[in-house]
């Protein structure tokens, strides 16, 4: 449970002591980092000695716009949630707060720029022979799980279900069972990720035989001055798990045509599959079910239907002979 604070009796609260004891009044580690950037920065703006009482609402959204208001939209988005949660925080408790003024608004979070791949230049990719089994099979896995990189990239083989084809992941944001230091991957709510044919007959020949430690391993063996968690390393082989830097780079090289850093992102197999998906027909519910957003406007960024596939859906709307 947080930890429960005691704000001192009275107006005389200063704007760096409630900054202190909303941030202590958190309890998970990542929220903390998070909020802490926020909400110090527009203390520190607004002076941390002055009286919270005495800070008007256009001193807030003014030191919103000074700190971010050239920012990317969900830089610019978190940080004002995490002053509009520390303000409503003292308020609840009896404080005299100022509130975020209107004229400050949440963003709307544009489209995703990253780009689709099609299924044929996915497979032209992942056939080649210079490519590696090891990155074949993360390819052809990343795509037909939709599953995000980094999620792929932590599957151990002890998670897999060959016979259901499907393995459990930590997900992005994933809740928590229960509140405590130090946390494994046990106490977080899993979720779960579905492949294919093509998956499944890469996997067992990446393994050969192995039984246990990451499905995704290095070349090489971590340096002796590393520290590395024993989930990241194979206990029979003593190699580590492959890294997304790693990945990333390994993908840059086997598709970039202008020179290091213009091939695909590892995020673009996520982004091709729902699209692929989409176009083949799939519910917006089912496309959720697959790539499990929360909410439908964050999946719609991830939806990018071909010129080619809109002209198909508007000759649906042709009058009924001129498609003989």
């Amino acid at each position: 449970m947080p930890a429960v604070v005691h704000l001192p009796v009275g107006k005389t609260l200063s704007v760096r002591t409630a900054a202190d004891a909303f941030l202590d009044s958190l309890g998970n580690a990542n929220t903390i980092r998070t909020y802490g950037i926020g909400v110090g920065k527009t203390a520190l703006r607004l002076g941390e000695d002055r009286p919270l009482a005495s800070v008007a609402d256009d001193e807030v959204g003014e030191a919103l716009e000074a700190l971010w208001g050239t920012a990317a939209v969900n830089t610019w988005n978190a940080r004002r949630a995490s002053v509009l949660s520390w303000l409503g925080w003292c308020r609840e408790r009896g404080h005299e707060a100022p509130v975020i003024p209107a004229w400050t608004k949440r963003l709307t979070v544009p489209d995703s720029d990253t780009p689709v791949r099609s299924r044929a230049a996915i497979d032209r990719l992942i056939a080649r022979r210079e490519v590696h089994l090891r990155e074949k099979t993360l390819y052809r896995m990343l795509y037909e799980s939709a599953g995000r990189s980094e999620e792929i990239l932590g599957v151990n083989i002890e998670d897999l279900d060959f016979a259901g084809r499907r393995c459990q992941v930590k997900a992005k944001g994933a809740r928590t069972k229960a509140r405590r230091r130090g946390q494994v991957r046990e106490d977080f709510v899993l979720e779960t990720l579905y492949w294919d044919a093509g998956t499944a007959r890469l996997l067992p020949r990446l393994l050969k035989g192995r039984t246990r430690g990451p499905v995704f391993l290095t070349h090489r063996r971590p340096g002796p001055g590393k520290v590395v968690n024993s989930r990241d390393v194979c206990p029979d082989t003593g190699l580590a798990r492959l890294s997304y830097g790693q990945a990333r780079a390994l993908l840059d090289e086997h598709t970039a045509i202008g020179g290091p850093g213009t091939g695909w992102d590892l995020h673009e197999f996520r982004h091709s599959a729902l699209t692929h998906l989409g176009q083949a027909g799939a519910s917006l519910l089912m496309l959720m079910a697959k790539s499990r957003h929360k909410k439908p406007e964050n999946l719609r960024r991830y939806f990018k239907p071909s010129p080619e596939a809109i002209a198909e859906l508007t000759s649906l709307l042709a009058p009924g002979d001129s498609r003989r």
